[in-house]
């Protein structure tokens, strides 16, 4: 009798334990729930303790940790590719043709801007658990809404144009012109199901290849920038002493442009969020913003380097020339090999093979930028493949028929890149300022609001950036 009391009490302890079968969720549930959320829980990194550091619940953060910072290795370098793509190159090339040395000021430190614009998209999505897209649908009312959602898609769509036309001509150059343009835009449109195929592998698989890409960028221009020797005093000069005359306005205004992108201030909001961090925890979200904004800056240093190398070749190669002015993506790898001969390897095909990089890594981000946005912005629950193939499609229809139209006109597609730059200027607004506007409310971040001084600093960015 004893005995069947005890095995009684046994059932019941488990019982009580084992989850009823009515409150497991169902797949459907799953499938509905995760394609609200930035990255499936399953494919979330786990942040581990090496150090034992007390209470996870604690005030303060944990001891800082190289493991650690490892472990949050990934988004910044994700969002450093929206920095160097075929984009940023087009504007670099010809800020150093048409302007020489003189706005290299302007790129670092308009570089040095966007890691702070990154670091408050990072600040919401790690603060709030959400990323920018969806805050805005819940924060506006449903007509600026669509505005903002319109803005940036319209900002991504072009910055998509240059990313596919770039790889194009990349492709073109390193076929030797046996492949025409828009066959390389065929060939880039198919880097959607790439995406698809390395996001099955998890999130450190495709933070591996994007490191890989970004290594290859930065080698081949690395070794052009040391094939051309450039002015190392014009450099410095460049660097330290602000310039800025009225024959170079457009440029200038190309430069920030292509360095702060619309599209990536939602991106990094949702990039944070690939790693498990409670937002409930105070400590833990600083934690986290540490480590993000050490790799950030690495990440940002790293794309400033390879934009100045850009930069001060053309500068060397072609500042002052009568090429100047119609030096363009199209054309600028003919150009080089013209002025700088060819070497152990071809001049040519190294800006092939580091255009190559950038506009395919370029392109899966701004693949992988479409889905949150979208999906944010419209609140759309559908799988992630079939948001993946309906982004891509709304930004490569344009571009295709971009290559078709100016594909025997290499000055007016130089031109349009040109200009796109500008549209990037022109969309910062619709993206900063429901940044600047949610990470300044205590409703929606808590503790970890900004304060007056950063909403000063960057009120007066915006209001620059406005005109």
């Amino acid at each position: 009798m004893e005995n069947d009391v005890k095995v009684d009490e046994k059932l019941e302890e488990a019982d009580r334990l084992l989850p009823h079968p009515q409150s497991l969720p169902s797949n459907s549930d799953d499938e509905e729930s995760e394609s609200e959320a930035a990255f499936e829980s399953r494919d979330k990194i786990v942040i581990v303790d090496f150090e034992s550091s007390g209470d996870a619940d604690a005030a303060t953060a944990p001891p800082f940790s190289w493991r650690k910072l490892w472990l949050f290795t990934g988004p910044g370098f994700l969002m450093s590719i929206a920095f160097l793509d075929p984009g940023n190159l087009e504007g670099d090339l010809q800020a150093g043709a048409i302007a020489g040395y003189s706005l290299l000021w302007l790129l670092m430190w308009a570089t040095a801007m966007g890691l702070l614009i990154q670091m408050l998209s990072a600040r919401v999505g790690v603060a709030t658990g959400r990323h920018l897209a969806e805050l805005c649908r819940d924060e506006y009312p449903t007509w600026a809404r669509y505005v903002l959602w319109s803005m940036a898609e319209i900002a991504l769509i072009g910055a998509d144009i240059q990313e596919v036309i770039g790889s194009a001509i990349a492709i073109q150059i390193l076929s030797r012109g046996v492949l025409p343009l828009w066959a390389g835009v065929v060939i880039t449109a198919s880097d959607c199901f790439l995406f698809l195929f390395l996001e099955n592998y998890g999130v450190r698989k495709l933070e591996a290849v994007f490191a890989v890409l970004i290594a290859t960028m930065g080698l081949s221009f690395a070794w052009m920038f040391g094939e051309t020797k450039p002015s190392g005093k014009e450099l410095m000069i460049g660097i330290l002493l602000p310039r800025l005359s009225s024959k170079t306005i457009r440029q200038a205004v190309g430069v920030v442009g292509c360095v702060i992108m619309p599209h990536n201030v939602f991106l990094h909001s949702a990039l944070v969020q690939s790693r498990k961090i409670d937002p409930k925890k105070k400590s833990r979200v600083q934690e986290a913003l540490n480590y993000y904004l050490i790799e950030s800056s690495v990440a940002l240093f790293i794309s400033f380097m390879i934009n100045l190398f850009v930069t001060t070749v053309f500068a060397k190669g072609f500042y002052g020339t009568e090429k100047a002015n119609n030096i363009g993506l199209v054309n600028a790898g003919q150009y080089l090999q013209e002025k700088f001969g060819g070497g152990l390897l071809p001049i040519l095909y190294i800006w092939g093979i580091g255009l190559l990089a950038a506009g395919q890594s370029s392109t899966i981000t701004g693949t992988y930028a479409g889905q949150f946005i979208m999906g944010g912005f419209l609140n759309l629950r559908l799988k992630k493949w079939m948001r993946a193939v309906i982004t891509r499609s709304c930004a490569i229809v344009p571009t295709m028929i971009v290559a078709i139209v100016f594909n025997t006109s290499e000055a007016s597609l130089d031109v349009l890149n040109e200009w796109l730059n500008v549209l990037q200027s022109v969309q910062i607004p619709f993206a900063l300022l429901p940044l600047l506007t949610l990470v300044s409310k205590e409703e929606v971040m808590g503790d970890f609001k900004i304060g007056p001084i950063l909403q000063v600093i960057f009120r007066l960015f915006f209001t620059i950036s406005s005109e």
